[in-house]
């Protein structure tokens, strides 16, 4: 089952839950988000770390992280900080993009944490979580400087594939998640998905086969010439028929329809539970067109209802989420939907940050994760 609690401190806010299957993993998502802008970046950051390390020890009964995203308001300025930090040592994957919390202030904390693993960097660049007979690979901020966006999102592939086959892994029968972050979006987008889909047919994913279940959205790194930054999630151990992906036809097209290729949703099975990952969702119809064109309210109504039917396809609802992240093109329209998300979702873990989304014409994406307990004897526990 899935606990929620909201903590506030002097300049923090924490917002917590806990996914407690009765085993011996929980899972925890931590969101810690400074709340008074007009303290220094280094003041806002050294809240946020000691907020974080404060809650680990006696909240979270022990849990080791196993992905952290930081979300920054001006990265050329305040990622080398966070970069310091984790040359002492990374705990785990590290992503670091900017994408400026809304709350006014600069910095935010996205961190997923689980009890009872162990968390190594492997030789191949990827963090491993290993449990029972599974090994998740996590990665964060991979970038180069090639010349365009499509040659930079085609190495991120080609490295990525090379990483997999070093775990033993491939990018169709293991790869879960991908987050591409597309410096200026409405110019750049394009190319990462020239690259994608290439890399995805000489991989062998199709619309007959499947897709990745992915979110590509505004977002930037501290280099100015980096123009795609990837992120990614992979499980050594697992096996196709526990995997499903999410379609929710009456409401959503399939994305290849409009010539992109990833997934609206997957879903995990182990023996104890089910992870659900809900790619970046707007306001679209199941005609790929964009619904409530200018109208910030009713087009997060109508994304909330797409995202609700593909849950509804992973037998899942809203309580079952761990962690929300919300996108908003415009920063005028922050106010209105947090309005809508405190009153609908006073109690769940979210962050809402300034993200361009693909399409123009889409003025909010959300995108979540969750899990549920289920008993399927046919797979290993988590």
């Amino acid at each position: 089952m899935n606990t929620r609690k909201r903590i506030e401190r002097e300049d923090i806010s924490i917002d917590l839950s806990c996914f407690d299957a009765g085993k011996e993993v929980k899972e925890f998502h931590v969101i810690i988000q400074a709340t008074n802008p007009h303290l220094p970046y280094t003041r806002q950051l050294e809240s946020i770390l000691s907020a974080y390390e404060d809650i680990r020890v006696k909240e979270l009964d022990g849990a080791k992280a196993v992905f952290k995203r930081y979300f920054l308001s001006d990265a050329a300025n305040q990622a080398a900080d966070i970069y310091a930090i984790a040359a002492d040592g990374s705990d785990c994957a590290l992503s670091v993009v900017q994408q400026a919390p809304l709350n006014g202030t600069k910095i935010a904390l996205w961190a997923y944490l689980q009890t009872h693993v162990v968390v190594k960097a492997n030789p191949s660049g990827l963090f491993e979580v290993s449990h029972g007979v599974y090994r998740h690979l996590w990665n964060g901020s991979a970038h180069n400087l090639a010349a365009n966006s499509e040659y930079q999102t085609r190495l991120l592939f080609n490295e990525y594939i090379m990483q997999l086959v070093q775990e033993g892994c491939t990018l169709a029968d293991n790869c879960i998640r991908t987050w591409f972050f597309v410096n200026d979006v409405d110019l750049n987008y394009g190319g990462v998905v020239r690259a994608r889909n290439q890399t995805f047919f000489t991989q062998g994913l199709t619309r007959d086969t499947h897709f990745i279940s992915s979110t590509g959205i505004g977002g930037r790194q501290a280099d100015p010439n980096v123009l795609s930054q990837m992120d990614n999630y992979a499980i050594d151990g697992i096996r196709t028929e526990q995997v499903k992906y999410l379609y929710a036809p009456s409401h959503l097209n399939r994305t290849s329809d409009y010539g992109v290729s990833f997934e609206r949703g997957t879903y995990v099975d182990y023996g104890d539970r089910r992870h659900v990952f809900i790619s970046g969702t707007a306001s679209i119809n199941n005609k790929g067109e964009v619904v409530h064109t200018g109208d910030i309210v009713n087009q997060t109504r109508r994304m909330w209802e797409n995202v609700e039917a593909l849950l509804k396809e992973a037998d899942c609802t809203f309580d079952d989420l761990g962690q929300m992240i919300v996108y908003l093109r415009d920063t005028a329209d922050y106010q209105i939907v947090k309005a809508m998300y405190e009153e609908r979702f006073p109690t769940h873990p979210y962050i809402i940050v300034h993200a361009p989304v693909c399409r123009p014409g889409w003025l909010i994406e959300m995108e979540c994760m969750g899990a549920k307990p289920i008993n399927n004897t046919s797979f290993a526990p988590f």
